[in-house]
């Protein structure tokens, strides 16, 4: 994974000296990015007032259900810690062993002492959200990520799909759809959106104990955490990485998917950007972004 990560940035760095140095736009970065991976949906949204500033393969990414993965963490976490139903300081101990229901869900992160919130959201660690997932009440999830935008159309493109939502009734089914991998599918539109909705969270109670906690293990995430791949392409962001699989209706469920969604930059998010992979994790959509970033507008020039 270093290795991989190095090379890209070795690309990165070369594509930018060498290219002319013309104003970059998001269509231009969207379009650069999608030479490296033609299969990606990209969708690239303007935080201020919803509207699409680029994006590869719309249609696709209007219509393509997929299991989120880990990106659902941020989007509850947020949520719990506001209404004060989950304290951000409780540390939980992982063993990056995780088994629910059958299902295989061993944490990737190094081995680490027991995780408050922010380093949970840094690491992505399925042990500690799936006991925040343990304090949920059967139905209750739906009214968490309702609010979001997550789980409607978007009005982005036309023909788009709607979210596809199980409302969980069991406690290990309230898990699993937690952390993305089942009972949930949802379009990169409607993942898009949601993170809009998080950034305006974010913007409009800055100092609050969830916008601290969420805004900052997003930051940390994509800068040394579990997407350090995003920050290869010279722009602070924040954002999160999922892997899952399969996506829906898919007739091979061993093939897995990745997704990065982020906010760009970091301190103060102007743009919204989701990268889907059909075939893939969620560090190889962190890498597609990365390359978008090293040739958006947010890029600093070179001194």
């Amino acid at each position: 994974l270093f290795r991989s990560i190095a090379m890209v940035a070795v690309s990165l760095a070369a594509a930018c000296c060498c290219q002319p140095q013309s104003s970059p736009t998001w269509p231009s970065a969207v379009a650069y990015a999608a030479q490296s991976a033609p299969e990606a949906r990209i969708v690239v949204l303007d935080i201020a007032n919803g509207h699409l500033l680029a994006a590869a393969h719309l249609s696709a990414a209007a219509r393509t259900l997929a299991a989120p993965g880990s990106t659902l963490k941020p989007l509850v976490l947020f949520s719990l810690v506001a209404s004060g139903r989950w304290d951000p300081n409780r540390r939980i101990a992982c063993a990056r062993k995780l088994r629910i229901a059958g299902r295989s869900l061993n944490c990737s992160h190094p081995p680490a002492d027991p995780m408050d919130a922010r380093q949970a959201l840094t690491w992505s660690c399925n042990t500690y959200f799936a006991a925040v997932a343990g304090t949920l009440a059967p139905g209750e999830l739906h009214a968490l990520l309702a609010p979001t935008g997550l789980l409607s159309q978007t009005g982005l493109a036309s023909a788009e799909a709607t979210a596809v939502f199980s409302d969980p009734q069991t406690a290990d089914a309230t898990r699993l759809a937690l952390l993305g991998v089942d009972g949930i599918f949802v379009t990169p539109l409607e993942l898009a959106t949601a993170y809009r909705w998080l950034a305006l969270q974010f913007a409009a109670k800055p100092a609050s104990p969830a916008a601290q906690v969420v805004q900052g293990g997003l930051a940390d995430s994509a800068s040394f955490g579990i997407a350090g791949a995003a920050s290869i392409g010279g722009v602070p962001v924040s954002g999160k990485t999922g892997t899952a699989s399969p996506t829906a209706g898919a007739h091979f469920a061993w093939q897995s998917h990745g997704w990065f969604v982020g906010l760009a930059p970091a301190q103060a998010p102007r743009a919204v950007i989701a990268v889907y992979l059909p075939a893939g994790h969620g560090a190889d959509a962190a890498r597609v972004a990365a390359e978008l970033f090293a040739h958006s507008p947010l890029r600093q020039p070179q001194p």
